[in-house]
């Protein structure tokens, strides 16, 4: 599939086009009084220049800590900045269009509409008192774009038009980084995080030209990691990572975000340090906001995935339970539930820890994959729950039950699809999340027939949840798919002692989540049953290099 969205015809406002047409002046304006103060004190959080028009340097520095947390997405401590810029300096026009951008939040799509209307009116009262508040012209340009990112129109037409007007503007401006990168966010923001493989290059050319020239720029190196995140191009992103996590030290955004390449190249131990300092750094910065320290929630979750690659099942399961505890008493703060971080919920976040540590410990008859969760009406949990109850009654042979828990899943499936097609606007993530489903049934469809006794149709079944799988557009991080179909297709063929074809899938599998734990070790077993010891032993010795260096991490630990 396809989301570009390049072709919707959005017409440009006359004032807006006279603004970006108008000739340019070079990035550091004559008017910009804030060129000899390009770094802010505070958190460690990489280097930027942004000149603006502000007369107090107080409030430069400000706004560049803000920047450098913006460009790192840590939006909520990026707004405390700005809001403490326009305090020092209430005429200070990007100190509003900085807060305004703290609500926009394109690669994750999400955008607050109305919070980001609301802090540009704190400027002025039309877009064209807002853009005429400073005569820098490079600033206008920025402001203008921004009224069409919050004006009228869908989110896919907003979306379009801000990008083509940071089109304009990065063409005017090639040498500015700041344009150039808030121009590369621009055409993530297009694709509403669905990756185009073609336009994801184009932003990762864009962050790589800055990178080059500043590779202390925490932006530059997070978007190029963003464009190169899936396993086939992640290699590309290993200096960027390496060099974001020593940059900005004091994001907890950047420290994860390291693990976006780490992951897709299955670097395991890698991925494990990235977000134990991750979660540290934003356990820190939750205390800073008078928030707790929680073991659920995006980098928690990540960091779960990597304990169980290494096999550290207990480690896995401390955190787990953990998360599980905090589930349970309820202990998400006013603030999480804003989704000002991107986690969507306490209890959706620990449902996906629950799934992925039952999946891939395969502990269908665990104390664990029994326990209970109190998810409301909201669909992802739901959904995830029942797949889970679904596969354990599939793993005891009880096929009524299966038959049961696929009729749940269906019919939420059917109310959540019927949701989406009544909204004003389907956004890319929401149609992804319906492909993904789709995959879901046919995995549970198969486990059906195999509890059936079925096994040629079970077969079938999760060979078309294989090819659907492959069909869809690659989404970072753990398994997007919460059972990969690949992997699963394998063990089937296993089972029916198909060891050709099951190597096939386990190799299939392993182009799409490269070192995966549990498709080593089918492709070693399907390798061993076929009688080909010595490519066995050499999947093998991956996995137990794996292994062992979650050892020598332990035995350092203590």
């Amino acid at each position: 599939m396809n989301f570009r969205r390049l072709n919707l015809l959005v017409s440009l406002p006359l004032w807006l086009a006279l603004l970006l047409l108008a000739a340019g002046v070079p990035a550091h304006e004559g008017d910009d009084h804030s060129a000899e103060q390009p770094e802010a004190t505070g958190r460690v959080l990489g280097q930027i220049s942004f000149p603006t028009s502000t007369r107090s340097a107080e409030a430069q520095d400000a706004f560049i800590q803000g920047m450098l947390l913006l460009h790192l997405f840590e939006y909520p401590f990026a707004r405390d900045e700005f809001l403490k810029a326009q305090a020092i300096d209430p005429g200070f026009a990007m100190a509003y269009w900085g807060e305004a951008m703290t609500f926009n939040h394109p690669i994750w799509d999400r955008q607050n509409l109305d919070g980001g209307r609301r802090a540009l009116l704190k400027l002025g009262p039309t877009p064209e008192q807002r853009i005429t508040s400073t005569s820098a012209p490079r600033e206008q340009g920025f402001l203008a774009a921004i009224e069409l990112l919050y004006g009228g129109g869908t989110k896919a037409q907003r979306d379009v038009a801000y990008m083509r007007a940071m089109e304009q503007l990065a063409a005017r401006y090639p040498d500015d980084h700041e344009v150039q990168l808030f121009y590369a966010l621009s055409l993530f923001g297009v694709q509403a995080g669905v990756r185009d493989t073609a336009t994801y290059m184009m932003c990762t050319a864009l962050a790589q030209d800055v990178f080059s020239e500043n590779p202390q720029h925490p932006g530059a190196a997070h978007y190029l990691i963003h464009g190169v995140d899936d396993p086939v191009h992640a290699v590309l992103g290993l200096r960027a990572a390496r060099a974001l996590a020593v940059m900005a030290p004091d994001a907890g955004h950047s420290q994860h975000m390291t693990s976006h390449i780490f992951t897709a190249v299955g670097m395991w131990d890698d991925v494990v340090t990235a977000n134990e300092a991750a979660v540290k750094v934003q356990n820190g910065m939750r205390r800073e906001r008078g928030m707790s320290a929680r073991h659920w929630g995006h980098y928690n979750y990540w960091l779960l995935y990597g304990y169980l690659q290494q096999g550290r099942f207990a480690k896995a399961l401390g955190l787990l339970k953990a998360a599980y505890d905090e589930a349970q008493a309820g202990g998400d703060s006013p603030e999480d539930r804003l989704n000002l971080d991107p986690d969507r919920s306490l209890v959706g976040s620990v449902v996906q820890m629950w799934a992925r540590y039952v999946i891939e410990t395969r502990g269908w008859d665990s104390e664990v994959a029994n326990w209970s969760f109190n998810t409301g009406n909201a669909f992802d949990p739901g959904l995830t729950i029942l797949f889970v109850r679904a596969m354990q009654a599939a793993n005891s042979g009880d096929a009524l039950k299966v038959e049961q828990h696929l009729a749940g899943f269906q019919a939420m499936k059917t109310e959540l699809a019927a949701m989406i097609s009544g909204q004003e606007e389907q956004s890319p993530t929401d149609m992804l999340y319906l492909d993904r489903l789709v995959v879901l049934e046919r995995e549970i469809q198969a486990a059906l027939e195999n509890a059936r006794g079925d096994k040629l149709a079970a077969v079938s079944l999760a060979r078309e949840a294989s090819a659907l799988e492959g069909e869809m557009p690659f989404s970072f991080g753990p398994p997007f798919v919460d059972l990969p179909s690949a992997e699963y297709l394998g063990e089937l063929l296993l089972d029916t002692q198909k060891y050709s074809e099951a190597a096939d899938a386990f190799e299939t599998q392993l182009e799409r989540s490269r070192q995966k734990a549990n498709a080593l070790q089918g492709l070693a077993r399907a390798q061993s049953a076929m009688g080909r010891e010595a490519e066995a032993r050499y999947t093998r010795e991956k996995l137990d290099r794996i292994r062992a260096a979650a050892d020598e991490s332990d035995k350092r630990s203590g």
